[in-house]
Formats: C-alpha cells, structure tokens, sequence
C-alpha cells in the first residue's frame, strides 16, 4: 500500500506546485498567501508519504484529497483534478491493501512449505 500511496501523493505535490502558479496568476489573492497555503499542501504530501504506515496517515491523505478539491473555488480545474486524485488514493489504499494481504499469505504458505521440509 505504501508505494501506491506515496507515488499517489508525490503526482499530488507536483499537482499542487503548478496549481499555485495558476492561482498566483488568475487569483485575487496575494502571493504570499497562495504559497503558504501551497507550501504547506506540498510539504503536507511529502511528510505523509513516510507517514503512510502510522496510525492516522491514511486519513491524513484524505483531508488532503478534499483540500485538493476544495482548492478548485480558487483555481476551477483543480475541481476535476482533485477528484482525479481522490479517486487513484481510493484505488491506492484499496488495491494496496489487497496488494499487502496478498503477499503476507504467500509469505506465511512459503514459511509453512519451509516448516514441512
């Protein structure tokens, strides 16, 4: 789950870096502000791609993805781009989940064909 993630929130970063480009340039809003909400959005998906494996990191990633959502009443394309990325975090934590049972019964039928030899 956690490389599915991280290459989720890592698209995200890069995501939001072009996001705040477009919103210092079509947005009322001053600079300084667009990059402390845009530093923090980025720095926020980089810290949580070590997080991932803790209690808490994958709801972490959803107050994310709906702020990546709410950001498109400032920069309108970033409506259609959060739940882009709403939905490939879904499909990452569910597949990465599945992904992580699957290899913990290979591991643990591979640990009892060794026991039997």
């Amino acid at each position: 789950m956690r490389m599915l993630c991280a290459s989720t929130l890592i698209g995200e970063f890069f995501v939001i870096g072009f996001a705040g480009l477009v919103a210092m340039q079509t947005s009322d809003l001053s600079a300084g502000t667009v990059w402390a909400v845009s530093g923090t959005a980025m720095v926020l998906s980089v810290l949580l791609c070590g997080m991932l494996t803790r209690p808490g990191g994958v709801q972490l990633g959803w107050l994310l993805q709906i702020g990546l959502v709410l950001s498109g009443f400032i920069v309108p394309m970033m409506f259609i781009l959060g739940v882009v990325f709403g939905g490939l975090w879904w499909a990452s934590v569910h597949f990465g989940r599945k992904i992580d049972e699957a290899k913990a019964r290979f591991a643990a039928a591979a640990a009892s064909a060794a026991d039997a030899a």
